[in-house]
């Protein structure tokens, strides 16, 4: 909803903080880890970044009426639907209310028809060129959506098309930006860096790769294309001397880059892509890196997991900015199929596939048996794995080892699959939902609970069952979820499969805070899923994990000991 009164206060032309201040309040409700009815309750909505007196009251009549009243009167004047065409490439909040208060347009389709009669080239400012660009942006609509894109599928398109343009004569560096660089889990478009010498013929190849369906923009410093999957590319060009500048400046966030430019202005210097300015002279100072765009504001250096002013300023002022978990210091992988359910390897290969990555065990934790499409074990065929195990154990020899375990399901009604004296026999147990995941809170709280409960369960994997993009998680009260993982001692997963990555980012800081220990699985089915890990780790890096948190960073033998001891 503040979503929408954002977009449309911009269309009428409303003051831009109050606009900003819909926005961030927006952002900072979206990337919440608790529940907003709970935080409500105590009273402390306030507490919330960008959430002052009058949205408190705001969002008390929405969770009370389920409408806000203020939404509604802003509908008279300015229609809903004008926001729709905010999603058509080109067309921003001005544009649209031109559009709307001259020619009273206020669907994409009645655009469409205007557009293809000629009439938008007579407003002002606008021409045959402009017109042809909006056409163009509702037909690229149709085709592809406006859809954020996952993480899963942004990443390694960025990545192919770094590789192409690190080959490419003259191109010193080369690196992704934006959201992506920050490692979210969807975002809007894809930002590509470069520093060259000559940027035309860096541009020129881009705009001319064979994935590309259209031309956005061509220029000396940035061009635009989008491809034919639909992703929006951005690929922007400077010298190698302003490198520092242009990746910190388009790594973003959009907040974190406001902070940078408040202490820049504290010394009497502008900051932009380009460089620090001096205010004094207008002297240029260079940065060839991006430590000494922080050096220069006296700050450490920033990862970018962290760019989202969460904290991190304030955190690097005091010199307490986390010791961020690094893929060195994963020493296991504790969520692994194989061909016994829906894996598509053995046993020994699996393991050979971890230990060519570095690792040094992996836990085989293959379905149980109510997962029939998974080909879910029965209790029969566990023990019957569990020679398979052995054998691979042997194979690999004493520098690695092969735990079997399960993962066991979490029944509708509660109950686990397995006794606990079968349970007792296995070195690891892992317990997830995967049915009736649109249970009521009340139902599906208990059902969850009581498998957090049981101790022989060692970790809850994927814990709130979403899958991205189309997948909601479950309705989960998710304190109560993190107090019972604290006060039982049981783990819970962050899942780094790319269309999962759950526990998301923000549940992470949370659960870090309510003493949770939390382990990073890649889920693998196939070899090549153990390369999921780096997704896994960045997601636990924006939470602010480090490798205390996590128990991959274990040796076995601890593992092991903290597996067998009683909670209680």
């Amino acid at each position: 909803m503040f979503e929408r009164v954002a977009a449309m206060l911009s269309i009428r032309g409303d003051q831009f903080h109050r606009i900003l201040a819909y926005q961030r309040a927006a952002e900072n409700i979206r990337e919440l880890s608790r529940d907003l009815r709970q935080i409500d309750e105590e009273g402390a909505l306030t507490s919330i970044p960008s959430i002052g007196a009058a949205l408190e009251l705001k969002i008390q009549e929405m969770l009370s009426t389920g409408r806000l009243d203020f939404y509604e009167k802003l509908s008279e004047d300015i229609p809903p639907s004008l926001v729709d065409m905010l999603r058509i490439e080109g067309l921003g909040p001005k544009r649209v209310g031109q559009i709307y208060k001259s020619l009273n347009i206020e669907t994409i389709d009645e655009l469409a028809q205007a557009a293809a009669e000629g009439r938008l080239s007579t407003l002002p400012g606008m021409g045959a060129k402009s017109e042809a660009k909006i056409i163009a942006g509702i037909e690229a609509l149709a085709r592809h959506g406006d859809e954020r894109t996952p993480l899963a599928i942004a990443w390694p398109t960025a990545q192919s098309m770094l590789d192409d343009l690190r080959e490419l004569p003259g191109v010193e560096k080369a690196a992704v930006g934006g959201s992506l660089r920050r490692m979210r889990e969807t975002t809007g478009d894809i930002d590509l860096l470069v520093a060259a010498v000559d940027s035309q013929p860096v541009m020129d190849f881009f705009v001319n790769q064979e994935r590309v369906e259209s031309i956005l923009g061509h220029g000396p410093t940035k061009s635009s294309v989008v491809l034919l999957n639909g992703i929006q590319v951005d690929l922007r060009v400077l010298p190698v001397e302003r490198w520092g500048t242009l990746l910190s400046y388009f790594t973003g966030s959009k907040q974190h880059n406001i902070r940078l430019r408040e202490l820049a202005l504290k010394q009497g210097l502008s900051l932009n892509e380009h460089a620090f300015i001096r205010s004094a002279d207008q002297a240029e100072m260079l940065c060839s890196d991006e430590e000494s765009v922080y050096e220069i504001l006296d700050l450490p250096y920033i990862p970018p997991v962290l760019r989202e002013d969460r904290g991190e300023i304030e955190a690097a002022m005091a010199g307490e900015l986390p010791q961020l978990i690094q893929q060195s210091d994963i020493q296991m992988d504790l969520h692994v199929h194989s061909t016994w359910s829906d894996g598509h390897l053995s046993i020994l290969d699996m393991a050979r596939a971890a230990q060519r990555r570095g690792l040094r065990c992996i836990a085989i934790t293959d379905h149980s048996v109510s997962l029939g499409i998974a080909n879910g074990l029965s209790v029969e065929k566990l023990y019957e794995q569990k020679h398979e195990v052995s054998a691979a154990n042997e194979a690999m020899g004493e520098n690695f080892t092969v735990l079997h375990g399960s993962e066991i399901e979490i029944r509708a009604d509660g109950s686990l699959d397995f006794p606990d004296d079968i349970l007792a026999d296995l070195d690891i147990v892992i317990a997830s939902i995967h049915s009736s995941l649109r249970q009521a809170r009340e139902v599906i709280m208990p059902r969850l609970l009581k498998a957090i409960e049981n101790p022989y369960v060692d970790i809850i994997a994927h814990p709130t069952g979403r899958l991205l993009p189309d997948r909601a998680p479950m309705d989960l009260d998710i304190d109560a979820v993190f107090n019972a993982a604290a006060k039982w001692g049981t783990i819970l997963e962050i899942n780094a499969n790319p269309h999962r990555l759950d526990l998301r980012d923000s549940h992470v800081r949370r659960a870090k805070e309510l003493g949770v220990k939390l382990t990073i699985n890649t889920d693998a089915h196939l070899e090549e899923h153990f390369d999921f890990m780096h997704y896994g780790i960045a997601t636990a890096q924006r939470g602010w994990a480090s490798p205390a948190d996590v128990i991959n960073t274990w040796t076995v033998d601890d593992l092991l000991t903290y597996l067998k001891e009683d909670p209680a």
